[in-house]
């Protein structure tokens, strides 16, 4: 029988290209578009998995809590490690891992440097590798790190610098001036990782014993634990509790600071807290982007059902004869949603091909931050079954039980009509589509409006061709500060040269409690920005009381900002200057007072800070250039460097180009709402051509009919486009307090944000009614325009 229905099917299905056509595209265009998500939240949701014990893996964070606002950092004050090991006794395994970066040399026998490359490495020791089940290509996971001056490579690493895993065994690195021997390799950590380790250096080397202040978070720095078996979290609220009073609460800690737990299954869905692999995706961007999953699939089987119920009248006579013939409703309504399995499996196997075809742009889409493949993991198989089972029985089994419910005799006379009075179900489905079109269509505006604002707001200083170059920070390096940065000055195009820990904005810069005036502060906590005296001059920073530190290699004055004013409660700045500031262990008079400029990106309120010269800390030469002669001084720059630090590896990054990185996730949201809107929209324009030829074809005599009664083309058109007209204001009048609601939502993430106007709605109408009078009116114009007497010679 089946076989039968499947015969029946294909014939009917070539017998009708075009319907075929524009249900098979529009199918596919969305099955696509929801395979393609599907691939990207698999691998996001698959992020951290695999570890034998992963539900019993969790990290120490630390939170604050000031008048007013909070403060989280998935660092840890270093001697927590120890404290932890010896009063929580409900722990199994704790192990620290420290993360830094700098220059790895590979040399010969002879001690020639044969590789030069910088890299990040992380300190650990052998209990890490008992928490998280990694597997070892060589060397033994609990004696690896467990001398000093030890390493282990990824097996990725193991071949970029010996050619093998085997051969780097017992080979030696140089990671500044520390040999280490390597003493195992590793398999290669996936991509979907919160831990990105390639070189693990052994904790004993790291020097720990400088990191004895419990106020000195550091988010470099974690530490990962193993619940003993038969505990969870909520089991060692007690201890922690006591451990955060002994250790915090009773040493007059500032920030009410404390240490909780977050369990490996949450690191990534959590963007307060952030990971060492720099990615992260929160549960409500995942049920959003589910969210535009379901609209594509919805909006394709609306397509899909209009059309269906609108080519019902032509196969009234079929469904008749079929039932004069003895078949059942039942045997009907299977032939029907047979032609619609059909349908969507074609449209499933075009939708694997534009959905490899997609997954490059969208890993390009995320900067190769995410690797991405359709058949990679077997899950897409059953996802492939159910989307094609959950799309034939929502496409097909509405059309199939109205077409299979037409009364024989009305059939054979050819008088049934599929239409009801009033708003029948495929009018309110061409509503829902639309509404869900203009309410993507107002988000896209409101974000590319709010991006482009955030890329002009000025920030209350210049980056305009503003070169950042690292500097390397060992004692040999230092001494040649000077002479470089005077070298730097005589290059043609240079204006001006800072040593800095960080540009204006930036998430580097460090905070830390403070005195004022000899009175200790209990509200917040201070950001400290440390720059040379030309900082200010070279990034425009305007004074508006005091003057600048002067030159020195000492600590010798420092510069505040107007909101620190602000939440000390004083209205003059002139009030500040000559009076003393005690931060992060150092004593200096104020000043000056800078204007505000914003510290964070526009998602973020502007910082108290305080700007002080302070030798030793400064590991970035901010470089102002002449923006006419920018790309021969970038090739000086380069020159000169290799010629002062040969043992270093010269990075260097253009501030504006450095400032876009904030806004990554708004760039990607944007991506993401500007290729559904377009997806979607084809959908619906491509099921609104199909139904207005349907329409069209259905009132053929009718139009010939009012033409030969002398109806004008005008009227005629206007006459099949109303109806269409009428359901896309509807769909606007439902789409706008959606969109505001979504939109509004959005927008309160930034302290920094557009003023919310009926402009964009307006535009999402005027685009959705276009569209629409354009997809309609072809069809409508060339109803109109037919020859009566082929419609009527037959009456």
């Amino acid at each position: 029988m089946f076989r039968l229905n499947l015969k029946i099917a294909w014939r009917h299905l070539w017998k009708n290209k075009s319907y075929t056509f524009i249900n098979i595209t529009g199918l596919s265009i969305g099955m696509a578009g929801c395979m393609l998500l599907f691939v990207f939240l698999n691998y996001q949701l698959s992020f951290d998995k695999g570890h034998k014990n992963g539900d019993r893996i969790y990290r120490f964070v630390t939170n604050w809590t000031y008048s007013g606002n909070e403060d989280y950092s998935k660092g840890i004050p270093l001697p927590l490690v120890q404290a932890v090991k010896d009063e929580i006794s409900g722990l199994d395994k704790v192990a620290p891992l420290i993360g830094r970066g700098g220059i790895i040399y590979i040399k010969d026998k002879s001690g020639k440097v044969m590789l030069k490359t910088r890299e990040s490495v992380y300190y650990t020791d052998p209990a890490f590798f008992e928490i998280f089940d990694i597997p070892f290509n060589a060397g033994n996971h609990k004696l690896a790190l467990s001398e000093p001056n030890t390493v282990i490579l990824s097996e990725n690493m193991a071949k970029k610098f010996f050619g093998s895993s085997s051969n780097a065994m017992g080979k030696s690195i140089v990671f500044g001036k520390i040999n280490l021997l390597i003493t195992g390799v590793f398999k290669d950590i996936p991509k979907n990782s919160s831990l990105p380790l390639e070189i693990v250096i052994s904790y004993e080397t790291f020097n720990s014993k400088k990191f004895i202040n419990w106020d000195g978070v550091n988010s470099a720095m974690e530490c990962y634990v193993l619940l003993k078996k038969g505990l969870i979290a909520a089991d060692l609220e007690a201890p922690i509790a006591r451990f955060n009073k002994n250790h915090y609460q009773n040493q007059q800690i500032l920030g009410n600071q404390e240490n909780k737990l977050q369990s490996l299954a949450d690191i990534h869905f959590n963007d307060k807290y952030g990971s060492f692999a720099d990615s992260s995706i929160t549960r409500k961007e995942i049920y959003g982007l589910s969210l535009i999953g379901l609209f594509l699939m919805l909006t394709a089987c609306i397509n899909f059902i209009n059309l269906a119920t609108a080519q019902a009248v032509n196969r009234s006579k079929e469904v008749g004869v079929r039932k004069v013939m003895g078949s059942e409703r039942k045997q009907l309504v299977t032939q029907f949603l047979t032609e619609t399995f059909s349908i969507t499996l074609i449209a499933l196997l075009v939708a694997c091909i534009l959905t490899e075809l997609s997954l490059p742009a969208m890993e390009n889409l995320f900067r190769g931050k995410v690797a991405l493949s359709l058949f990679r993991d077997p899950i897409i198989f059953p996802f492939m079954i159910m989307l094609v089972i959950a799309i034939s029985f929502l496409a097909g089994f509405y059309p199939a039980i109205v077409i299979s419910d037409f009364n024989p005799i009305l059939a054979l006379k050819n008088k049934v009509s599929p239409n009801s009075n009033g708003l029948n179900l495929r009018k309110v489905l061409v509503i829902f589509q639309f509404s869900i079109s203009i309410v993507l269509i107002i988000g896209t505006l409101v974000i590319m409006k709010q991006m482009k604002y955030l890329r002009e707001k000025p920030l209350g200083f210049n980056p305009d061709a503003v070169a950042l170059v690292n500097l390397p920070s060992d004692s040999l390096s230092q001494l040649k500060y000077n002479s470089f940065k005077a070298r730097l000055l005589q290059i043609p195009g240079i204006e001006n040269v800072s040593f800095c820990q960080g540009a204006p904005l930036s998430n580097d810069i460090t905070t830390s409690d403070f005195s004022y005036d000899g009175k200790k502060n209990q509200d917040f906590e201070l950001r400290n920005s440390k720059a040379d005296e030309n900082y200010i001059g070279l990034f425009g920073l305007k004074l508006i009381a005091g003057k600048v530190f002067k030159k020195s290699d000492t600590i010798n004055g420092c510069v505040v900002n107007e909101t620190f004013l602000k939440k000390m409660n004083i209205s003059d700045p002139e009030q500040v200057i000559g009076k003393e500031l005690i931060t992060n262990g150092y004593k200096m008079p104020i000043t000056g007072v800078v204007k505000d400029y914003n510290d964070l990106s526009l998602q973020q309120n502007i910082s108290p800070i305080a700007i002080y010269p302070q030798k030793g800390e400064y590991y970035t030469a901010a470089i102002k250039m002449d923006s006419q002669e920018l790309m021969q001084s970038m090739k000086d720059i380069e020159s000169l460097w290799n010629e002062n630090y040969p043992n270093s590896i010269y990075n260097v990054n253009l501030l504006n180009d450095e400032m876009q990185n904030y806004y990554e996730n708004e760039r990607i949201t944007g991506a993401i709402f500007n290729i559904s809107t377009i997806v979607i929209l084809s959908i619906s324009f491509i099921g609104l051509f199909g139904l207005i030829s349907f329409v069209a074809m259905q009132r053929t005599k009718e139009v010939a009919i009012r033409k030969v009664l002398g109806a004008s083309t005008t009227e005629l058109v206007n006459m099949l486009n109303s109806s269409f007209l009428r359901m896309v204001l509807i769909a606007n009048i439902l789409a706008w307090p959606l969109a505001y609601l979504f939109v509004s939502h959005w927008l309160s993430g930034f302290a920094y944000r557009i003023e919310l106007n009926i402009w964009p709605f307006f535009f999402a109408s005027f685009i959705s009614v276009l569209i629409t009078l354009l997809t309609i009116s072809i069809k409508s114009y060339q109803t109109a325009k037919g020859n009566p007497v082929k419609a009527l010679k037959y009456e």
